[in-house]
Formats: C-alpha cells, sequence, structure tokens
C-alpha cells in the first residue's frame, strides 16, 4: 500500500517507464456522503500496487504521470468520473475490456466471468461492496482489490486479438475516446429537479412542496452522518410522508421507529417549513410532453430499427450497442440532425445502402 508521499514519489519511475498501466478505483459511495475516492489500484510490468488517496497524499505527480498514455480499464464509466470530480483528471487513451467483450458479442462482460472464460480463473467477489474507507484493509480486501487490475493486461491482449480478427479494433477505439469525452463534462445540477425523486410525478404540488423541504433535510442530515441519504430515509418514505402531509393526515407513525429525536425534531421542523408555504411558492408540476410520431415518422423508425436489428444479429451484438431506441426515434425524426451524435462505426451500420 504506498500510504506515504516518500513511497508514492519512489513508485512514480515506474509508472513513467511502464510499457502499460492498468487502473482502477475503489469508492466509499455505499458508506458515505458524498463518496469519495478510496483506492485506485495499478498495475504494470513491475506488479500491483495500492495507492491510498485517504492518506493525505499529494496525488498530482501520480495523475501527471499517468497523463498522455494509453490506460487499460474494465468498466471505466464510473472511473473515469469518480477521478475527474474528485481529482480533476482525464486520461488521453483507455481501453476498456468491457467494451471490448462487448463489442466481440459476449453476453456475460463482468471482470469475473471474462477473466474466467479467457484466461481460466476464478476470482473471489467477496469484497465487491465492502466499506473501503476502511483502514487497514483486510488481506481479502487488498487481494480482492489487486485482481481488479491484475489480469486486465492479459485480458485486454486477447480481447484486442478478437477485436482486430473481426474488424472492430476501430470501433472499440471510437467508442473509448467517446466514454472519455462523456466522462470529462462537468455535471449540472439543476436545483428544481435535483429533489424530484422517483414517485414525485404523482404528487400535486403542495405535496411537492413537502417533499422538497424533506429532500433539503434529508441532504443536511446525509452531510452531516457521512451516509448515504437513503440510510437516513428511504424514497419511497419520502413519497409517502409528503402525500399524508399535504393532505392534513397523521404521520408521525410513519417515521423510523429507532429515528434519532434530532434527527426527527429536525425532519418535524421542515415539515412545518413546508406547511407555512403560500401557494403561489408550491413548486410547479413538471408536465413531459411527448410528441406522438407521425406515420412517416414511424415507417422511418421500423425501417432504422430493421436495418439495426439486422446488422446485430448478423454481428452477434446486442442492439442498443449499435443504438438504442431513443435514438432510433431522434434519427427517424431528424436523420441529418442525429447523425451527427452517432460514432462513425454506428453511422455506417445504420445508414440506408444504395
Amino acid at each position: 500500500m504506498l500510504d506515504t508521499q516518500a513511497n508514492l514519489t519512489a513508485f512514480l519511475p515506474v509508472v513513467k517507464a511502464a510499457a502499460w498501466l492498468a487502473l482502477d478505483t475503489e469508492a466509499d459511495s455505499l458508506h458515505a456522503y458524498p463518496e469519495k475516492v478510496c483506492l485506485i489500484q495499478v498495475s504494470t510490468t513491475q506488479g500491483d500496487r495500492l495507492v491510498d488517496p485517504l492518506a493525505d497524499l499529494d496525488l498530482t505527480p501520480f495523475l501527471d504521470a499517468l497523463a498522455g498514455r494509453e490506460l487499460i480499464f474494465h468498466a471505466a464509466d464510473y472511473d473515469l468520473r469518480l477521478l475527474r470530480k474528485h481529482h480533476e483528471f482525464t486520461p488521453s487513451a483507455i481501453f476498456d475490456t468491457m467494451l471490448a467483450a462487448r463489442l466481440l458479442g459476449e453476453r456475460q462482460f463482468g471482470l469475473s466471468s471474462l477473466v474466467e472464460k479467457y484466461l481460466g480463473v476464478k476470482l473471489d467477489k467477496g469484497s465487491q461492496k465492502a466499506d473501503w474507507s476502511r483502514r487497514p484493509l483486510t488481506p481479502k480486501m487488498l487481494a480482492y482489490a489487486r485482481n481488479d487490475t491484475h489480469y486486465l493486461k492479459p485480458l485486454e491482449e486477447q480481447l484486442k486479438a478478437g477485436l482486430k480478427a473481426r474488424g472492430r479494433l476501430g470501433w472499440h477505439e471510437e467508442s473509448c475516446a467517446r466514454l472519455i469525452v462523456e466522462c470529462s463534462r462537468p455535471v449540472v445540477v439543476d436545483a428544481d429537479t435535483a429533489w424530484r425523486i422517483k414517485g414525485s410525478t404523482f404528487l400535486e404540488r403542495p405535496a411537492l412542496g413537502v417533499l422538497r423541504e424533506l429532500w433539503h433535510w434529508r441532504e443536511r442530515e446525509a452531510l452531516a452522518a457521512n451516509r448515504p441519504p437513503f440510510f437516513v430515509l428511504a424514497h419511497e418514505k419520502m413519497v409517502e410522508l409528503a402525500m399524508a402531509v399535504a393532505e392534513t393526515r397523521p404521520f408521525e407513525h410513519m417515521l423510523p421507529i429507532r429515528m434519532h429525536p434530532r434527527r426527527r425534531e429536525h425532519l418535524l421542523e421542515a415539515v412545518r417549513q413546508a406547511q407555512a408555504l403560500p401557494p403561489e411558492k408550491f413548486p410547479e408540476k413538471i408536465r413531459h410532453h411527448s410528441l406522438r410520431p407521425t406515420e412517416a415518422e414511424f415507417r422511418r423508425f421500423r425501417e432504422i430499427e430493421k436495418r439495426r436489428d439486422k446488422w446485430a444479429h448478423e454481428l452477434s451484438l446486442d442492439p442498443t450497442l449499435i443504438a438504442p431506441k431513443s435514438v432510433l426515434g431522434d434519427l427517424a425524426r431528424d436523420w441529418d440532425t442525429h447523425m451527427a451524435d452517432l460514432m462513425p462505426w454506428q453511422r455506417e451500420l445504420l445508414a440506408p445502402k444504395g
């Protein structure tokens, strides 16, 4: 475990000289709020190392050493978003073994499944939901973490050979480049939609006012307790409470029995604030107006879907990899505009021939 600045500095020459680098991260999103990067796993020809971001390290020299290199990930999406959000790091190029497996038509594309199929090694999944913020990490957790990157290079070699053999390596390169761009975009939070949790679309305006206050209360409690919001109060319970309060029905019996008195009082204060809102301050209901496709659009949709499904069958691909139905709908409405949203390999498959 690299948990001192001196140890991390001594590791930098290995990173800079490495012919290849495999990376993974572990976060504590199930145990803390907001989440943070708790571990960065790195594998090179020199072996596997674990970098401890919780040890008050300056990671800048390490991340700078990674810049400009192609990094091997498995299911890079979450890792890229974490590293961008918490450490402002975006790689220049990646090889994503999960994407590669999907482009080869694999239906079981989890790391364990791929390592077992291609390398004949059965991995232990026991620490998937562990608390990675704990220190010291147990021997089992350390072994699990190392295995997340230990097999990525030999797996990449086999998957890359398969992609080359099928003429799909370019598809993978385009997909990885698109993933980097998507994961590097800043997340814009709309204050009027952040609190509109599942089930809120069925609420009337007075209940929405209650739900909004409850959501802000829950955020404050989650941050104070360093626990994910769902540990404070579940979405479903918040919606039920909002409805009961708005309808002036008894609601205190609906609160968790073991809720701390202080937390309970803060919740009741949020309810009182919502009850004091004048009607003009109630949130508006969001009405989604879905345009019914015209006959011509529906016909174009079916034509594009037929081409997509034909290629998916011939290439043994998940059809949504070529384009999900929402994209097909956009293309059916305005092909010229939305064609630019496709990657070149997707465009080539979906374009009408002849």
